[in-house]
């Protein structure tokens, strides 16, 4: 085994009219062939430059190398700088000697190009083959990446793939040249725990079968505990602890580790409040004794509510509610084919109740959230809310209704408009509705929201760019409470949030729910975190419910056989 690349004491800084952002702070690291290395860290804390930097891919300017070597051997001869190569130079190495899978394949992927053509046009750069065998050689690496008919999908563009599908597709044409280094950056964070499953030990054989060097960039700690040989935790642009992964899990050393560690969920029971990072970074160890201890006695309370919840009347009904899709028509347009998305569903949901909604994607969680509320038109079947059936309302008479029934969507930057302050967006609903006489009333009522959600005042007259994933979450759980409403349907609302700011947005959820008492529906496919906060727990499969019941029922003792193969899913977050 020798050593690929090494990392010496590189800085790199992004310099900017507002000043210097110090990015990378003299950081160092090794990756041998053969071995799986995890970077660990927050949004913010260097990853991904430490990644874009070996390729050269960062922007310069604003982008600028300080200090520091990036030294990359193949075969064990003498290492060449990459940092000291020209733009030519280096085109020979990426995607051939040292290849990336980046975070999001659909913006990764060219969508006029069939996926096909993505991968033949890697392999012409780089192999000296005509036409024909490359196409041979993409639909074999289509095969490899288990894509299910390789012939069909090389004609497909990636909109007609699935996030797996497509990820997939990355992985070919990363790996279709056969490089020496592999360069994965979160390749895995939005997709469901099966799929990523699938996509971990993908990526593990075909490492293993060509004796690669892989960097493997994660915020995920059970992702790590799942692939990784050896781990470095990265916080604010310095590399705070290296060591081997069973080591970084059962002895950690540095207090930022020991925080990541501590603000997984699956690590805490219902209704515990979750450890942040501050706690640690500020007060030290003492902190996780004081959460925990405040936790234990908020399960409690949640223990003796859940009862009386399920014994409550209930909030919402939905009776035999379907929603299809055509998807095959004649020659004449008579629709033949449908999709059935949601198929003859039957549930309901209590007063001040958590009702988690789990399944892989393409299961019809998101379809039968967005029903619920009237923004997809329900094929068939009845909705009652407060004993109100609401596919009975025309358009006009639910705007009424709306204000009592909320929906914060998974991706906060595309549902915030970006020529809008985030005061003038959470203003808008109570001026639609009527809500409040005076723009000085609105804005104080947009004010306690925002410090309702732990931001500032002073944050009213900014733009959503200007804020990080976790605030701009904040900022749309504030725009649903706008209202005061009594039901909120949560769209996969911290599925890509780092695990601390996930804990921030999972003990606010609770906080005000307490106190205003709203009711809620949590669609998610970390089944970690809906065994977290919710009450009881239902799980979708091929636009059916397959099973539900308490929250801890199904996650520790599921019943279908479905809901078991979603729980070994998950990944082992533990090494013992």
């Amino acid at each position: 085994m020798h050593t690929l690349l090494t990392i010496q004491n590189l800085s790199v800084d992004f310099v900017a009219e507002s000043g210097i952002t110090h990015a990378l702070k003299n950081i160092s690291l090794t990756v041998n062939r053969g071995e799986i290395v995890a970077l660990v860290g927050e949004s913010g804390s260097g990853k991904s430059v430490t990644s874009l930097s070996i390729l050269q891919l960062l922007p310069s300017p604003p982008a600028k190398y300080t200090s520091g070597d990036i030294l990359f051997s193949e075969d064990g001869s003498e290492a060449i700088n990459l940092l000291k190569k020209d733009r030519y130079a280096l085109q020979s190495i990426r995607g051939n000697k040292i290849a990336m899978i980046f975070q999001e394949p659909m913006t990764s992927l060219n969508p006029v190009l069939t996926c096909g053509d993505q991968v033949m046009e890697a392999l012409l750069a780089h192999k000296k083959i005509p036409k024909t065998t490359a196409k041979q050689q993409t639909i074999e690496w289509f095969e490899k990446v288990k894509l299910p008919n390789p012939y069909k999908l090389f004609d497909r563009y990636p909109h007609q793939l699935s996030g797996g599908q497509k990820q997939r597709v990355m992985i070919a044409i990363a790996m279709c040249c056969q490089p020496s280094l592999l360069i994965c950056d979160e390749p895995t964070t939005a997709l469901d725990v099966t799929v990523q499953k699938t996509i971990l030990l993908l990526i593990k054989e075909l490492q293993q079968q060509s004796n690669m060097g892989v960097i493997f960039i994660t915020h995920d700690l059970g992702v790590v505990a799942e692939v990784a040989d050896r781990a470095a935790v990265m916080y604010k642009g310095e590399i705070v602890e290296q060591n081997t992964v069973r080591e970084i899990f059962l002895s950690p050393q540095h207090l930022y580790t020991r925080a990541l560690l501590a603000c997984r969920p699956v690590n805490h029971q219902r209704g515990e409040r979750l450890p942040v990072v501050s706690d640690f970074l500020d007060t030290g160890s003492e902190a996780e004794g004081l959460k925990l201890e405040v936790g234990n006695t908020e399960l409690k309370t949640t223990g003796q509510t859940s009862e009386l919840r399920l014994q409550s009347s209930a909030l919402l009904h939905a009776q035999n509610l379907s929603v299809w899709f055509p998807s095959s028509k004649s020659f004449f347009g008579k629709t033949h084919e449908y999709i059935k998305a949601v198929d003859d569903v039957s549930f309901e949901v209590h007063k001040q109740e958590t009702l988690g909604l789990v399944g892989e994607s393409g299961c019809g969680k998101t379809t039968l959230g967005r029903a619920l509320l009237r923004l997809i038109e329900p094929t068939s079947g009845k909705i009652f809310y407060n004993g109100i059936e609401l596919t009975a309302k025309k358009k006009d008479e639910l705007r009424s209704l709306r204000k009592d029934i909320q929906i914060i969507f998974q991706d906060p930057y595309s549902s915030l408009n970006p020529r809008l302050t985030i005061g003038s967006a959470i203003a808008e609903p109570l001026k639609v509705h009527h809500i409040l006489s005076t723009d000085k009333a609105r804005k104080d009522k947009v004010v306690e929201l925002l410090e309702k959600v732990n931001l500032k005042a002073e944050h009213f007259n900014r733009y959503p760019h200007e804020f990080s994933g976790g605030q701009r979450q904040r900022i749309v759980i504030a725009r649903a409470l706008a209202l005061n409403p009594s039901f909120i349907i949560c769209d996969e609302s911290v599925s890509a949030l780092d695990v601390s700011v996930q804990a921030q947005v999972l003990n606010l959820l609770n906080d005000l729910k307490r106190e205003f008492g709203f009711t809620v529906i949590f669609i998610s496919h970390d089944l970690s975190v809906v065994r977290y906060i919710s009450d009881r727990i239902m799980v979708m499969n091929k636009g059916r419910i397959e099973e539900t019941g308490p929250a801890d029922q199904v996650y520790y003792h599921p019943q279908s056989d479905y809901t078991k193969k979603l729980i070994a899913s998950i990944p082992a977050g533990s090494v013992i």
